[in-house]
């Protein structure tokens, strides 16, 4: 078991993956990692939904979770039960979608948001980023105080993302994160299974 109990989210990146991406997803999926959120943001609507396709086909048949990224209707069409969405798009799409997944997330950088995000139903929220990172190169990381007053004040399962690494991770479970989220890692890294077997406290 990880520092949560297993609750680490693989959140994809393919142009970080150095090999095939379905295979990868694969061995990811192999692992049993809380969830993988397919966030390819930057493909068109039908390259998401032939992506999305594949990927979930692999995480049904290895009884991991996947989470769908941004596209609404790309969701509805195959019939995903969890879907992520930036907060200025669940702020235009409201709480209707409540009805529709059961599953609903979003991704948050202030207090202020992780708490108008569980005003708005969401089922969890991501927040960061916690430590620094390439992905954020230049802005300076929030920390893990940070991560800590909004844990104490929102009851939705906080996800630290940002620069999470099997170096830090118990510091974010220390905090009172319900989990992590992890990136470039899980994309990155030689092996899968050995990378997830480090994420153990």
């Amino acid at each position: 078991m990880s520092a949560f109990d297993s609750k680490v989210i693989c959140v994809t990146n393919r142009k970080l993956c150095p090999d095939d991406f379905l295979e990868r997803i694969r061995r990811i999926a192999r692992c049993h990692p809380h969830a993988i959120l397919l966030r390819e943001k930057d493909l068109a609507p039908r390259e998401y939904e032939q992506l999305a396709r594949a990927v979930m086909e692999i995480c049904d048949m290895e009884h991991t979770p996947c989470i769908l990224h941004s596209f609404i209707d790309v969701a509805r069409e195959l019939q995903s039960r969890a879907l992520h969405l930036p907060l200025p798009l669940l702020r235009v799409t409201g709480k209707s979608l409540l009805e529709e997944f059961e599953v609903l997330g979003t991704s948050c950088h202030s207090m202020e948001e992780a708490q108008e995000a569980e005003a708005m139903g969401c089922s969890y929220i991501t927040l960061g980023h916690i430590f620094a990172t390439d992905c954020k190169k230049g802005l300076s990381p929030r920390g893990i105080p940070f991560l800590k007053e909004v844990c104490g004040r929102v009851r939705i399962p906080v996800y630290a993302i940002g620069g999470i690494s099997p170096q830090n991770i118990a510091e974010a479970a220390a905090a009172g994160a319900s989990g992590a989220c992890i990136m470039s890692g899980l994309m990155q890294c030689v092996d899968v299974e050995t990378y997830m077997h480090e994420l153990k406290p």
